[in-house]
């Protein structure tokens, strides 16, 4: 490789409870971690995308394809490219402890040379607003039902349950969209039929929409909702 390419490992994630909004897409953090790289004279040497629930997303284990990208990273010297630093995580011990892996993150939100401690502050930041969040929206709802307002809209369900099919089908949607580019890689790479696809998603520790395993007429599915 030579000395005149400044290598990055590119790291995208996406939530299959997200629906890609908030500019967390799989195409919009490209876009942003592609643009970083070209205004600072980078070359994106390698692309680890992870799809995973919100649900336990803080644990190192639970995210195979950041722990492929640190091994990368270390192996190249290089650092690894974010959009977004909660495309990392929201959680300030989770980020502590990748800045204990000594692999240098850049976030392309923020720019080059941001030092590691004010990855921390933004983290906390972070983490904290969503806690007020929380904390706000629990004591709205218990002021309310104090007041005897009953909390949900019990009329029309004919229209709720429409709208209840209407988001699953939304939901299913947005979980293939985000799985498709991993089982197109894995077709590139020439894992071509059903049952290898499944093996190798499984393998990945990626979940379905029921939180299972991979069979082939669940692969099947995601490529005719896709198609």
């Amino acid at each position: 490789m030579s000395d005149t390419i400044r290598p990055l490992i590119a790291y995208l994630r996406v939530s299959t409870d997200r629906q890609g909004k908030s500019g967390l897409g799989l195409e919009a953090q490209r876009a942003a971690v592609t643009a970083f790289a070209t205004a600072g004279g980078f070359t994106i040497v390698g692309e680890h995308i992870e799809v995973e629930t919100g649900k336990g997303s803080d644990a190192l284990d639970r995210r195979p394809e950041l722990a492929a990208a640190l091994a990368a990273a270390r192996r190249l010297k290089c650092a690894v490219v974010v959009a977004k630093l909660d495309r990392l995580s929201r959680d300030v011990a989770f980020i502590a402890g990748l800045m204990a892996q000594r692999v240098p993150f850049l976030v392309a939100e923020l720019g080059e040379g941001v030092d590691p401690f004010v990855l921390h502050l933004y983290a906390a930041l972070a983490e904290k607003e969503r806690a007020m969040i929380s904390a706000r929206t629990k004591a709205a709802l218990a002021a309310k039902k104090a007041q005897g307002v009953q909390l949900g809209n019990r009329t029309n369900l004919a229209a709720a349950a429409a709208k209840g099919r209407e988001a699953r089908e939304d939901k299913a949607d947005a979980f293939a969209a985000n799985v498709l580019p991993v089982i197109a890689s894995l077709q590139a790479a020439g894992i071509s039929s059903l049952r290898a696809i499944a093996s190798e998603l499984n393998a990945r520790r990626i979940e379905t929409p029921r939180k299972g395993e991979w069979s082939a007429m669940q692969v099947k599915r995601v490529l005719d909702r896709a198609a």
